[in-house]
């Protein structure tokens, strides 16, 4: 089956958290991370032979399911997952707070590497624990790990997890085994545990290869905790559909107790039902996605390079999120977004919220149709223009030194 990406499909009016936000504005909205695309089609037949059921009740979870999640590990990512490792939640972000509670007392610290994803934070401070930061180093075209002031953060006796972003968001990074031995190595002789949300590892570009934290070694395998979901992969963020994945016993037996806590482990009847169809079937749609983001990412990085000459462009490895440099503008984040939104109704990500080394940076989603990208990018042109022809010098300017990221 051929796939059409350039489809543009109204989501105006479907309760949409993307296009129903910004009512105030004819807004193109290019922030949140879901797409702009229909599903693979065995997903949506699978759902729709599910609705015509017409009895929605308490779902349990089929051996099926495990299965396809066990068999998408091996054929997609080559690393071998059994069944009972397998605890279902409602979300990565319910996940990443009951595993803080299930493994923190109030006053302990959680590591953390900024930029990174905000509700990153929101999980550990809702929780009382207390975010310690290991700033990621900016250099030019990425980001790189400064592993000293990892090992200095992690050594601290209140320091109980890190949490790890891998295929990074929002930098795009795609950590080498060198750098994940690394940190692992790190983390086990501190007796930290690694808390690694994997939840964008089926959208890595060609010649990127993402390799799972638990797939290095026996010890790391038991010294970890990973969280997936086809949400990111297959657009299905509204179904509340996750994985947390656990080879050690006792973790497991702490995280299924917090889940319960919370009430957060009972599954989606929907969600069960896509899963099962994106893992069995929906390779030949991810497949052409891949191709089409790859697309759109080159054609981005084109348009900054060509058109928008003061911004900088990070080429990510994976993801569909565009990590965009403006510092050179001397304007604040918050700033830049508001002026964007209001003038240009473009609407995109700050850099600040993803930690005040994000300050200077904006994230745009491009998994949209190209045309819809196209307009997007003239938007943000426009407003680019507007701000140099009312450039006074009364903004205080946001140094570009090398560290400042």
């Amino acid at each position: 089956m051929k796939y059409d990406f350039d489809q543009i499909i109204n989501r105006k009016h479907t309760n949409s958290a993307k296009w129903d936000t910004d009512n105030r504005f004819d807004t193109l909205p290019m922030w949140v991370a879901d797409m702009d695309f229909t599903t693979a089609e065995p997903i949506i037949k699978a759902l729709e032979e599910r609705a015509r059921h017409g009895i929605f009740g308490y779902a349990s979870i089929p051996d099926a399911y495990y299965e396809a999640e066990v068999h998408w590990w091996q054929r997609r990512h080559h690393f071998t997952i059994h069944k009972e490792w397998i605890e279902v939640s409602t979300g990565v972000i319910p996940s990443l707070s009951a595993i803080v509670q299930a493994f923190t007392e109030a006053g302990d610290q959680v590591l953390i590497q900024s930029p990174v994803y905000n509700y990153f934070n929101t999980s550990i401070t809702n929780n009382g624990c207390h975010v310690v930061v290991n700033e990621l180093k900016h250099n030019g075209d990425t980001y790189e790990i400064d592993f000293d002031d990892f090992e200095q953060k992690a050594s601290h006796e209140k320091v109980k997890l890190f949490i790890l972003c891998n295929p990074h968001n929002p930098v795009g990074r795609v950590w080498s085994r060198a750098e994940l031995l690394r940190l692992a190595e790190i983390c086990l002789r501190h007796n930290v545990v690694v808390v690694s949300d994997e939840i964008h590892r089926d959208l890595v570009y060609t010649d990127n290869h993402f390799i799972p934290f638990a797939s290095m070694g026996e010890e790391f395998l038991m010294n970890s905790i990973t969280c997936t979901a086809p949400s990111k992969t297959f657009n299905l963020a509204g179904l509340k559909t996750s994985n947390i994945i656990s080879a050690n016993e006792e973790f497991r037996k702490k995280v299924n107790r917090s889940l319960n806590v919370n009430e957060a482990i009972e599954p989606n009847v929907f969600g069960i039902e896509a899963l099962i169809a994106a893992y069995n079937n929906g390779e030949e749609w991810l497949d052409q996605l891949l191709v089409y983001l790859a697309g759109n990412r080159d054609y981005i990085m084109s348009f900054i390079k060509g058109r928008l000459p003061d911004l900088r462009a990070l080429l990510p490895e994976a993801t569909y999120l565009i990590w965009i440099d403006c510092r050179s503008l001397g304007i604040p984040s918050t700033e830049l977004s508001k002026k964007l939104l209001e003038e240009g109704q473009l609407r995109i990500n700050e850099g600040l919220i993803y930690g005040d080394t994000g300050e200077g940076f904006i994230r745009i989603n491009i998994a949209c149709p190209r045309v819809l990208l196209h307009k997007g990018l003239e938007r943000l042109e426009q407003v680019l223009k507007s701000i140099h022809s009312n450039l006074s010098g009364i903004i205080p300017v946001i140094h570009r030194g090398e560290n400042h990221t």
